[in-house]
């Protein structure tokens, strides 16, 4: 099975994907691209009550179900009020790294449809006017959005329809660099998204069937805890599909692909995890195993939701996650090879 071939089709993919604004509570357009995208490959596809996109996939064996899963809703920020000169005041959505969002251009989209664009600043944001222009904190209480529009007061913005519960959405600034970089906010999880989408195309093109019946599962609400909570309820294994962890005592690099041990609510399946780490060695794919000590995904809400499933975590080791992120294509392949183990396909 030739991965890299498809190279193109899943940055491109990768790249429309990351372009549409979806924060958690917000992804209705993202929802309905995955939809179409797997429609248009000839998959029968569907959208579950609370948003989630579900692909299932017929095996050769359909007496047990497996499911794969990565999110499509990302981080974000809200309108929380409006000041009296006309900022709009934050809260966010998930939990962004705040202080890299000073200076972020962004788009602000109101109840009735209206995106206004803007700009996220301290309100010390000018050196020669604020003495704490560089020490000011940049948190929710310190920084607020500028408006492009000619607003002096909150009746000037309220005029224009904005009003508190407003998404306000800030540019990815995706970027593929020529050294197989792909550098984006957002890359969790739209990255493994688009791997599994990727997947899908390779499977229908080549006429390939996973060993079991399989569910690839978009979810919509995994930034803020419950995203795998209503995945489908036949599933007996979840293979989680998400960003591998780059940093401070951990082993992975973004060339790899990682192998979650363990996160912040406690280990993953013992024997799915060994299985992934054999696949690896097997089909000689760059992989680690790691621990992450500041980490949750679909698998802990499937959980705490009552699911009787095994569940293991895998994903490109991304740098710098919740904040201006990046991986290579070298990690994005791995991990999309290791999912095509784990299925059955090589």
């Amino acid at each position: 099975m030739n991965f890299e071939q498809h190279q193109d089709f899943l940055i491109k993919t990768a790249g429309s994907l990351l372009a549409i604004d979806s924060p958690s509570g917000f992804t209705d357009r993202a929802a309905q691209y995955v939809l179409d995208t797997v429609s248009e490959l000839g998959y029968s596809a569907y959208r579950n009550n609370i948003g989630n996109v579900i692909v299932p996939v017929e095996g050769e064996n359909n007496d047990e179900s497996v499911a794969l899963s990565a999110h499509i809703d990302t981080l974000g920020l809200m309108v929380r009020s409006i000041t009296s000169e006309g900022y709009l005041m934050l809260t966010a959505i998930g939990s962004p790294i705040l202080p890299t969002l000073d200076g972020e251009y962004c788009r602000i989209h109101t109840l009735e449809g209206k995106i206004y664009t803007g700009t996220i600043l301290s309100l010390s944001p000018a050196i020669h006017v604020f003495a704490d222009a560089s020490t000011r904190p940049r948190d929710d209480q310190n920084m607020a959005v500028r408006i492009d529009e000619i607003v002096h007061s909150k009746e000037d913005v309220e005029s224009l329809g904005i009003r508190p519960g407003d998404f306000v959405c800030y540019d990815p600034k995706t970027t593929f660099t020529e050294s197989g970089f792909l550098k984006s906010r957002f890359i969790d999880d739209k990255g493994c998204a688009s791997i599994l989408i990727t997947l899908l195309k390779i499977m229908k093109e080549q006429n390939i069937k996973p060993a079991k019946k399989s569910y690839f599962c978009f979810s919509t609400h995994e930034e803020i805890g419950y995203g795998g909570a209503t995945l489908p309820r036949d599933i007996s294994e979840l293979l989680v599909v998400d960003m591998g962890c780059v940093g401070s005592d951990l082993s992975c690099t973004e060339e790899q692909v990682s192998i979650c041990s363990k996160d912040t609510l406690g280990p993953y399946d013992r024997e799915m995890t060994c299985r992934l780490m054999s696949l690896s060695k097997e089909h000689q794919i760059d992989a680690v195993t790691d621990i992450y000590p500041r980490y949750n995904s679909d698998a802990g809400a499937l959980w705490k939701a009552g699911y009787d499933t095994r569940a293991a975590l895998i994903g490109p080791g991304v740098h710098a996650s919740h904040g201006m992120e990046r991986t290579h294509i070298k990690g994005i392949m791995n991990t999309m090879k290791l999912c095509a183990a784990y299925l059955g396909m090589l």
